[in-house]
């Protein structure tokens, strides 16, 4: 009886602290139906991933076939080569662009010159906001065997033209570079942030004592960007198999499909080109299952370490 008594007056408690604070939920309200509209109410279209879909008979009406098209992708001639091309491309991208926006903060952060902070800062800001198909665009001229100011380059050192876009062994060196060169600007803005809370006194101390300008920045910018690094880090490994769709899709062509042919652009053409959508539901599931395990597995360990997570 004592019990019961207590859950009615939790219950109780509950709905008054809801309604004293209804102008809060008010505006959570949006927020919640966007999320339930847009990214929980689709997932419903998952379940074609375990059907023969025919839009003609709907969800339900299609007939279940179980883990078919998973067992089909797995046995597929292709597999191994999607697998590859994906984790290559990802782990380069990570290996390359992740420090350097890291780099590139502690560089501006050192900038002593407003003027000159203020400049170096809006260059390396500006590829971000550069379309992707004109950054493509940009590219191909660059490259391009005949007219490329990089093979002109290349040329005053006696060396001949190379077609980049159509050998397979450059498609993953320019597609890291070129996206380090595109966002690494963008990327610093948050660690500069974060240096900007460091304690000056940190440094004049360690200048009293005789510190280094590197050792300071290693012994405390370095330590201070570390949560932000680890979160950052932890959120890119989220992805590691979702590798950038448009972009690999604009800078593909038959010639380097080789090594560029990821598991995105492969879901593109079994759903969009090929109408096999029930394929490409299961292969677009299995690329988000293994994203979401490398996720938790990352979070788990990084938390372990070093007591910083996502959650």
């Amino acid at each position: 009886m004592e019990h019961l008594t207590d859950k009615r007056t939790i219950r109780k408690r509950r709905r008054r602290d809801i309604w004293q604070q209804r102008e809060l939920y008010v505006f959570l309200l949006p927020a919640f139906l966007y999320f339930l509209i847009f990214h929980y109410f689709p997932l419903y279209g998952l379940l074609i991933a375990f059907k023969d879909f025919v839009p003609s008979l709907g969800v339900w009406g299609s007939e279940w076939v179980g883990f078919q098209w998973f067992t089909d992708f797995f046995n597929s001639y292709y597999f191994w080569d999607l697998i590859k091309n994906t984790i290559q491309i990802s782990l380069y991208s990570l290996f390359v662009g992740f420090p350097m926006p890291i780099i590139l903060a502690l560089a501006i952060n050192e900038i002593k010159d407003n003027w000159f902070k203020r400049s170096f800062q809006t260059i390396t800001y500006a590829p971000h906001f550069i379309s992707l198909v004109v950054m493509v665009g940009m590219i191909i001229a660059f490259l391009s065997p005949q007219s490329g100011m990089v093979n002109h380059f290349l040329g005053l050192f006696g060396i001949e033209p190379i077609a980049f876009m159509s050998e397979p062994g450059w498609f993953k060196t320019i597609f890291v570079l070129s996206g380090v060169w595109q966002n690494m600007g963008w990327g610093a803005i948050i660690y500069l942030a974060a240096l900007a809370g460091v304690d000056p006194q940190l440094h004049e101390a360690a200048k009293v004592d005789g510190a280094s300008r590197i050792q300071r920045i290693w012994h405390i910018n370095i330590p201070t960007l570390m949560p932000t690094i680890i979160i950052l880090f932890i959120l890119d490994m989220g992805g590691l198999l979702s590798v950038g769709f448009q972009k690999i899709l604009l800078m593909q062509n038959q010639l380097n499909m080789e090594t560029s042919d990821v598991i995105s652009t492969f879901v593109y053409r079994a759903g969009i080109l090929d109408a096999n959508y029930s394929y490409a539901t299961a292969v677009g599931f299995f690329d988000a299952v293994i994203n979401a395990a490398i996720l938790v597995g990352v979070n788990y360990l990084a938390k372990k370490r070093s007591g910083t997570s996502l959650w």
